[in-house]
Formats: C-alpha cells, sequence, structure tokens
C-alpha cells in the first residue's frame, strides 16, 4: 500500500487530502509542530507525527522527516501551510526516493514575494495591478497621488496587516510597521475569488475557482461557493507552464464588473478550493503527477466550516440584516470537517483551539499567531544545514 505523509495538517486542507487518499486506497499519515487533532482524529488518518518547528529548529524538522520517511516507508509528502518554504530549502536532506510536491526554493520565495509574483504573472492573460515598494507611509501616499490603493506587508498571510484605501489614504494613516518592505498596489473594486490548482512541471493538473463568500473580518473565509472562470484557468494554465511549475499553488483575485480579471497576490500552497473536489475526483492522482488531464471539481457544491457559519457567520448575518440570505447559504452548502462515518474531527479542532489558546497565553501573541508563528516564514535568510 503507498504511502503518503500530510504536513499541516492543523489545516481543514490537509484533513479534505487525507480522506482523498485514503479513499484512493493510500494509507494517510499526518505530521505537526503544534496540536493537529483536528486531521489526527480522522478514521482516514493511520497515524500522527510530531516535528520540531520549522521556523526556529530548521535543521530538527528535516532531520526528523527524514526518519519518519524511512521508518514508515513514505512515498509520497505533500505540505499544505507554510512549511512548504522550510521543506523546498531542505529538500535535498530527505531520501531521494520520495516524491516531495514543492518546487525549488527561489522560485516559491518569489511566488510569496507580493512584489516579486506581479513581476512574474505579466504576460500571462489577467490584467495585473501597477504596485510599488515602499518603506514609508509617505512614499506609499506620493505613490497613490491622491488615487485608491492596498498597503501590505511583501510576506504576510490571511490578508494581515493589509490596508484597504478605496478613497485615497487619509491625513491620518498610521505609519508602517514591522521590519520588511510593504507593497502599495492600486485598489480594485469588484468580486474577490480564490484559485486553487496542482501542477507538475508546468503541466495544471488540477484546478479549482471559488467566492469566500464569508469571512473573518476581512482574513480568512470560512463559505466556499464554487465559481469556475475560464479566464482565471486560462491565466493558471499559462503562468504554471511559464515557470514549470510542481506543486500546489493558490492565487487571490478581483473580478470587476466590466468582467476585468485582476490577479493580486499568490500562495504557494494548498487552500480551501481542495474542499471542492468530490470524493471520487482523481485528486490524488493530481497531486502525484499521474493523472493526463486537468480535473476539475465535478459536482460543484458549496463548502463551509460549519461551525464557525453558526457563530461567526450568524452574528455577522444578525448584524447585516442578511439572516434570511445566512440560513439559505447553511442550508445549501456541506460541512468539510464533519462528514459521514467520519465525526470526530470537529471535536478535535476544539482541543486544537484550546493548545492554541494556552500557547497565545504563555507568550502574550493572539490565537492566529500562536497557530502559525511556527511555520511563518518572512522572507528572512534561512540557514545551510
Amino acid at each position: 500500500m503507498a504511502k503518503v505523509l500530510i504536513l499541516g495538517p492543523r489545516a481543514p486542507a490537509a484533513l479534505e487530502l487525507a480522506r482523498r487518499f485514503d479513499r484512493a486506497g493510500w494509507s494517510a499519515h499526518v505530521a505537526d509542530s503544534v496540536s493537529c487533532r483536528l486531521s489526527a482524529w480522522s478514521r482516514s488518518v493511520a497515524r500522527a507525527h510530531r516535528l520540531p518547528p520549522p521556523r526556529s529548529q530548521a535543521g530538527e524538522f528535516v532531520a526528523a522527516l527524514a526518519r519518519i520517511v524511512a521508518a514508515e516507508g513514505i512515498d509520497l509528502i505533500v505540505p499544505t501551510c507554510e512549511e512548504v518554504f522550510f521543506l523546498s530549502r531542505y529538500r535535498s536532506a530527505l531520501p531521494d526516493g520520495v516524491r516531495v510536491l514543492v518546487d525549488d526554493f527561489e522560485t516559491l520565495r518569489a511566488l510569496h514575494s507580493k512584489r516579486h509574483f506581479l513581476e512574474l504573472a505579466r504576460d500571462c492573460g489577467a490584467n495585473v495591478p501597477d504596485s510599488a515598494i515602499v518603506t514609508h507611509i509617505d512614499e506609499a501616499r506620493a505613490w497613490a497621488a491622491g488615487g485608491s490603493l492596498v498597503l501590505k506587508p511583501e510576506y504576510s498571510r490571511f490578508g494581515v496587516h493589509v490596508r484597504l484605501y478605496p478613497r485615497g489614504m487619509p491625513a491620518d494613516a498610521a505609519p508602517l510597521g514591522l521590519a520588511q518592505d510593504w507593497v502599495a498596489q492600486r485598489y480594485y473594486q469588484g468580486t474577490e475569488l480564490c484559485s486553487y490548482s496542482v501542477a507538475d512541471r508546468g503541466r495544471l493538473l488540477a484546478h479549482s475557482v471559488y467566492r469566500p463568500s464569508y469571512r473573518l473580518r476581512r482574513s480568512s473565509s470560512f463559505y466556499f461557493e464554487p465559481s469556475p472562470n475560464a479566464a482565471i484557468r486560462e491565466f493558471v494554465e499559462r503562468f504554471v507552464a511559464k515557470i514549470g511549475f510542481t506543486g500546489q499553488i493558490s492565487f487571490d483575485w478581483i473580478v470587476g464588473d466590466d468582467g476585468l480579471t485582476t490577479v493580486l497576490e499568490c500562495n504557494p500552497r494548498a487552500t480551501s478550493g481542495v474542499h471542492l473536489f468530490a470524493d471520487d475526483d482523481a485528486l490524488p492522482a493530481a497531486l502525484m503527477g499521474e493523472t493526463m488531464e486537468c480535473i476539475e471539481p465535478s459536482r460543484p457544491q458549496p463548502k463551509m466550516l460549519a461551525g464557525v457559519m453558526v457563530s461567526a457567520g450568524l452574528l455577522q448575518a444578525i448584524a447585516q440584516g442578511n439572516v434570511r440570505t445566512w440560513w439559505r447559504d447553511y442550508r445549501r452548502a456541506d460541512d468539510v470537517l464533519a462528514v459521514a462515518g467520519d465525526r470526530r474531527p470537529p471535536l478535535g479542532g476544539l482541543v486544537d483551539m484550546g493548545s492554541y489558546a494556552a500557547t497565545a497565553l504563555r507568550q502574550g501573541c493572539n490565537l492566529r499567531e500562536a497557530a502559525t508563528r511556527d511555520i511563518e516564514w518572512d522572507g528572512e535568510p534561512l540557514p545551510e544545514l
């Protein structure tokens, strides 16, 4: 029996992949450096392994991975979160015989950069917003020249620290923080879309597009509405072919009322678009690079994090006076955590949240930071082993 090791099982996307591989006859293992009962308590997971945190213990992280691969006979490693950067950087320390679903480190560095990605994205069939690197709020104001703009750190995730100025920058705009450059980008109005894709040596093998209909503020979405878009697929096909990409790759988009499709940024990792594929769609084969044609969700159906939808989502609906729309959307969607025959992951997720809360109290940080700071990479040099 083939064996897959899925990293980042703290994330629902990893749980989704474990179920897909289990259904395809694989033995699914997971490994993480924080509490990951969300996936570990799934019936689809054969075994969960604990790893050192890659951000602070990179050598120990890759050594532990190598031991797991050798001891368990792992055939494929699939990252889902930002551990992808450390996995790519230290790929040479892992056994040659295991397929590691990552591209080379310099490619991932360029894709993760909000600046360099936009340079790569030109001439691939989508609108690319004007942008500039700024280090001071006055530089951003001068670049915008009174127009609308977006400010974001060059390396960031989940929309954290992003500032939107659709009517231009106010006089009292706060100074730029963080020890990194910021990107000033032209602001576009329209419908937000997100895409998730799998590629192998420049061939697009799996692709989905969704609308993040409900969000936690301006950050992570918890409701995923299938929204196929031919222009987005064409861009992704051309982009992965242009750079010869291998791995999972995701993009954020704005589609204007005039139909103009604008690509905003890239995440070279898994995102929630993985939930849209049906149980029998050949996603494991795509991740192995074995499919001949690109697969898309065969039975598009809205998906959601039901626990968040009935808590934060309902509160938002009440505040906005949209309870009837919320109820309609809730009834249309399937939960991605609790599924028939596998109901324990939501309970595991609650245990994980308790663990992250305890870490947040100990370290004096917020819950999101406690759940991700061990794998975050903001462009700093990664040492030789």
